[in-house]
């Protein structure tokens, strides 16, 4: 009444973009329902949970199809629909939105390693450490293989700029290829550049932030945040005879305070001291032979990625049920409570009578 067509036009828009309902995925209650209740969701609801975690984005003809017919949550149905969704390649999406949510890989792009000490860094490494998880993770849903050959396969995918990088011979060209990992320490995703670089400072690598990063998203058992305060690591500039890490880090932790978390990170974290703050395999730091024996909370004694690694698939469904929980977390857009946990443990146990493949962690969920 107070303007033109296209003010008008202009007000539904802004109305339209700023609701809501456009921003956000609404499943609205049954007419009636009391408060707390709980109750299936709707054929077109299920469709959009599945299509916004399986491709991040909206439901295709077929699957609106199938929802308006009221079929989708019929088991025989949804599992032939979950199947074709992660067959097509939109599920692309699931590879590099959850892949960088769980395997922190969206913090390798702001990953800044110091130029003097890492002259070789370069943005064209930083793209290719970020592909081959991308592919490797890929894999592992494509060929619907167990998700424990992320921690073991003894393959991964690379080009001549990252296989140099590694130290792998016969590998030429910008394209990724499979590639056979004849080094045991190399293998699965804790041998991979992209994980050891954002685990890792500008300068050297962090025994603590890898050794939190593997409890936090392999084991499950997040440890405490540090103490307010806590002092900057001794460098070696001023003194005459060089230090290891691990030595400096021993009188770090001195503090009783800090050394209780410390006890628990610091092993594991040790146990991958052989690759540098850019995955880099080396024997020595700063002059220092490295040493990354240590004793993890649990006893086990560990010597190596190889050792650690080993402990890690010691009890897969440890590393399957961690799994479980960040897929389930990315999958409902919310934090788990303690009454998902039944949830998880069923999924876990169903995926174990089909060795833990990928794509019996997916139909568990969505059931």
């Amino acid at each position: 009444s107070n303007g033109g067509f296209e003010e008008g036009i202009e007000s539904a828009l802004q109305f339209i973009l700023t609701s809501p309902e456009f921003l956000f995925r609404f499943e609205a209650d049954p007419i009636g329902l009391p408060a707390g209740a709980r109750y299936r969701i709707d054929d077109f609801a299920l469709a959009s949970r599945l299509s916004f975690f399986l491709w991040s984005s909206i439901p295709d003809d077929q699957l609106l199809n199938i929802a308006a017919q009221n079929k989708l949550h019929e088991p025989p149905v949804l599992d032939q629909q979950v199947r074709r969704m992660l067959g097509d390649p939109k599920s692309d999406a699931l590879i590099a939105n959850f892949a960088e949510q769980w395997l922190f890989l969206r913090n390798l792009k702001s990953a800044a390693p110091n130029l003097d000490a890492f002259p070789d860094f370069d943005d064209n490494l930083r793209q290719a450490m970020k592909q081959e998880t991308e592919l490797f993770f890929g894999s592992i849903l494509r060929e619907d293989r167990s998700v424990v050959d992320l921690l073991t396969a003894d393959y991964t995918f690379l080009n001549e700029r990252l296989a140099r990088h590694y130290g792998i011979p016969g590998v030429y060209g910008s394209e990724f290829r499979r590639v056979h990992l004849y080094d045991e320490a190399r293998r699965g995703l804790l041998g991979q550049a992209s994980i050891l670089t954002v685990t890792s400072y500008p300068a050297r690598t962090s025994p603590v932030q890898r050794g939190k990063w593997i409890l936090t998203n392999i084991l499950g058992v997040p440890p405490r945040p540090p103490p307010p305060n806590v002092p900057e690591l001794k460098d070696n500039s001023d003194d005459t005879k060089p230090h290891s890490l691990r030595e400096r880090m021993e009188l770090h932790r001195t503090d009783a305070v800090c050394a209780g978390c410390h006890k628990v990170m610091d092993p594991i974290g040790f146990a991958l001291e052989n690759f540098d703050a850019v995955g880099h395999w080396r024997n020595a730091d700063d002059g220092a032979a490295i040493d990354p024996a240590g004793t993890l909370f649990e006893g086990t004694r560990v010597n190596g990625p190889v050792t650690l690694r080993k402990m890690l698939v010691a009890r897969p469904e440890t590393f399957v049920g961690v799994m479980t929980e960040k897929l389930l977390t990315y999958a409902l857009g919310r934090g788990l409570e303690y009454y998902d946990m039944p949830a998880v443990r069923t999924i876990v146990g169903d995926a174990a009578e089909n060795g833990f493949r990928f794509s019996s962690l997916v139909a568990g969920l969505v059931n």
